[in-house]
């Protein structure tokens, strides 16, 4: 996978369009920055189905885990630096 650059701090499409939004989530993939399911406009869902680009992670501060869309799966840190399923 390709570095990533930093995750926004905006969600630009809730900027551009003047609403808000609660958390914000980063492309895998493209390293887009939108914002989460529980905001309004869910541009996260949005960018990974008009893409395709199917995993994400927080950037919010202090949260490290990823969702793959298509699995409904759920990753967290691995001890070697990459990701693992979290299985409850």
């Amino acid at each position: 996978m390709a570095e990533l650059p930093a995750a926004g701090i905006v969600c630009q499409a809730c900027v551009d369009s003047g609403d808000t939004w609660v958390h914000l989530r980063e492309c895998l993939v493209c390293g887009n920055t939108a914002c989460c399911d529980n905001s309004p406009n869910r541009h996260a869902t949005g960018h990974a189905n008009s893409t395709g680009h199917a995993l994400i992670q927080s950037a919010q501060p202090g949260e490290k885990w990823a969702w793959c869309y298509p699995d409904n799966a759920f990753f967290i840190p691995a001890e070697d630096g990459g990701w693992e399923l979290f299985e409850d």
